[in-house]
């Protein structure tokens, strides 16, 4: 009855985000409703405010400073025009011959420097549309090559992002963010090539069909157009202080501070190898943001203002997250989690990898969210795997590539959130533009996800 009145629960949850309705709503209440059907509701109210909320809160504790630094320094990128600048001189550069290539690029530099997808959306749409009217290619091609820069490789794969889903693996592994470089440059060159080679196919095959822009009418105005662009490589230097900061702090400057503090009661006894990952993030993104609001002062129109809906535009997204662990944290505790976790343990008995990737993978594609499927997986079974980790001598620091790519694939299903804004935001259908997406945001993952996995295997993290 309690396996019964997990997958209920589950379907009901999936059911309902796609239906619109708030997984902040949603998590408690099915929360509830598997530990009633569970046979435990004499529990409700423990489990609601002693494990639902404490899941919650601990995550949102966690990770606060990085979703509201990175909404911040979002929010400065696109009204200082800092995002337009390198989104519109890399397409003015490359030009219409490569019109694909050039929208892929502006994205993942926008993104691997910790800029959000939705603020990058927002920056190269416009500029997407322009360009691919100009050059014929259709319109409706854009959210494919949206996905391939901003929800894949840097997402998940390249070493160093900022990007949460490579930062929700750090305190269970106790890695950083450069966890397995090779893997995940190896990774990030299967998914850029993967998805270069579909897109270009694709408007091969437009073209041959005479196909062109569709009937669209392109009123977009660009966000910054009619005003001076900012020089390219001031607005580029934000984007390296997160990148070249987050490597020297994680690696050099951190290292050589005065840690042994960490060990009193009052802070937890931590190791340092827990949490300076997360420390070399929240510095990069705060001096990124410094940098920012200090060479644009005048073309930010309020600062304060930024500041302000920045700060307000990274509470939903964190508690719809947290939310999401706190649900996981109430299904761990039911009797027939265990008879589930026992099975998803035994999927691969001595290759715990291949078990780790199932599960963060149903559990991204069951949520929508890459970064909830993967807080809840490594919310209830991080410690099981760090423990077998250590019996099967395998590397944390491939525990954690496999985490993290493993939490973008299947999340890209037709209910994820990014992928319904990013159409709204483009002004397309699932039925245009969502097999495209498919292609370079789930087939193409898994591919380099398998990939990476059998690497591992065979020549153990590197």
């Amino acid at each position: 009855m309690s396996i019964f009145a997990i997958f209920l629960s589950l379907s009901l949850l999936i059911y309902f985000a796609y239906r619109g309705v708030s997984v902040l709503v949603l998590a408690p209440l099915l929360a509830i409703v598997a530990v009633v059907l569970s046979g435990d509701s004499s529990q409700t109210m423990g489990i609601y405010t002693e494990v639902f909320m404490q899941g919650l809160g601990g995550f949102a504790v966690k990770y606060f400073p990085l979703f509201i630094l990175g909404a911040i320094f979002g929010k400065l990128m696109e009204d200082s025009g800092y995002a337009y600048s390198i989104a519109r001189n890399i397409v003015d550069k490359l030009g219409d011959k490569h019109a694909l290539l050039a929208v892929v690029l502006a994205c993942s530099i926008l993104t691997y420097g910790g800029v959000s997808a939705f603020v990058v959306t927002f920056a190269i749409y416009p500029i997407a549309a322009a360009l691919f009217k100009q050059t014929n290619i259709p319109k409706r091609l854009i959210p494919g090559a949206i996905c391939i820069g901003a929800l894949t490789l840097t997402m998940t794969a390249l070493p160093g992002s900022p990007a949460i889903h490579n930062v929700i693996p750090m305190p269970y592994f106790e890695t950083d963010a450069f966890a397995a470089p090779g893997l995940g440059i190896i990774a990030s060159i299967v998914m850029l090539g993967g998805g270069m080679l579909w897109m270009n196919r694709q408007t091969r095959i437009a073209s041959a069909n005479n196909e062109g822009y569709g009937n669209h009418t392109l009123n977009e105005k660009e966000p910054h157009s009619g005003i001076d662009i900012p020089n390219f490589w001031l607005a580029l230097s934000p984007i390296l202080i997160v990148i070249i900061g987050n490597y020297a702090f994680s690696k050099i400057i951190i290292p050589l501070w005065n840690n042994s503090y960490l060990a009193d009661e009052k802070f937890g006894g931590v190791t340092l190898s827990s949490v300076i990952g997360i420390w070399a993030i929240i510095l990069s993104l705060f001096l990124a943001c410094i940098f920012v609001i200090a060479s644009s002062f005048k073309r930010i129109d309020s600062v304060a203002e930024s500041l302000n809906k920045g700060a307000t535009g990274s509470l939903l997204p964190i508690f719809n997250t947290a939310s999401e662990v706190g649900y996981g944290s109430v299904i761990a505790t039911l009797a027939g989690f265990a008879i589930i976790k026992q099975s998803l343990m035994g999927i691969s008995p001595g290759n715990p990898l291949i078990s780790e990737a199932i599960m963060i993978n149903v559990l991204a594609g069951i949520t929508g969210s890459a970064s909830g499927g993967l807080g809840i997986a490594l919310e209830i079974m991080g410690a099981s795997y760090m423990q077998l980790a250590e019996q099967y001598n395998i590397d944390p620091e491939l525990m954690h590539r496999i985490a993290s790519l493993a939490s973008g694939g299947l999340d890209s299903l037709p209910h994820n959130g990014a992928i319904i804004t990013m159409l709204t935001i483009c002004g397309l259908t699932h039925r245009e533009s969502y097999k495209d997406i498919f292609a370079t945001a789930v087939v193409i993952p898994l591919i380099a996800l398998t990939l990476v996995i059998i690497l591992g295997t065979v020549f153990g993290s590197f």
